[in-house]
């Protein structure tokens, strides 16, 4: 059984229950308890299929357009230069030399 409780020490609890509180509210007692539980069991229930109903529903991350020469002319223009001496970030378009291996302006790592 759970907690290493035996069947004689749950006959010693309802033993002091019943000459704690009498026979008349044991009864009672047990049917608060037991809608209690299962109350407590239905909450979890609802909470468990709510979380995974959100889990389901935001599982598809839309990906990002790739940027296009309108968005920014002189980046792409500059990068796709092959004659270019600077290097440009990828997060901030910020121009870098092309020696360096983090963005000047973002921190950032470059490819």
């Amino acid at each position: 059984m759970p907690f290493g409780i035996q069947p004689i020490h749950i006959v010693i609890i309802i033993v002091v229950a019943f000459l704690l509180f009498g026979a008349t509210k044991l009864p009672e007692m047990g049917r608060s308890l037991g809608k209690t539980i299962s109350e407590f069991k239905q909450g979890t229930k609802e909470a468990a299929e709510g979380f995974r109903e959100e889990a389901t529903k935001n599982t598809s991350i839309p990906a990002a357009p790739a940027p296009t020469a309108q968005a920014f002319p002189s980046t792409i223009a500059a990068a796709s230069s092959p004659t270019s001496s600077k290097r440009f970030c990828i997060q901030c378009g910020a121009p870098n030399p092309t020696e360096a291996h983090f963005c000047g302006s973002c921190g950032a790592q470059l490819p």
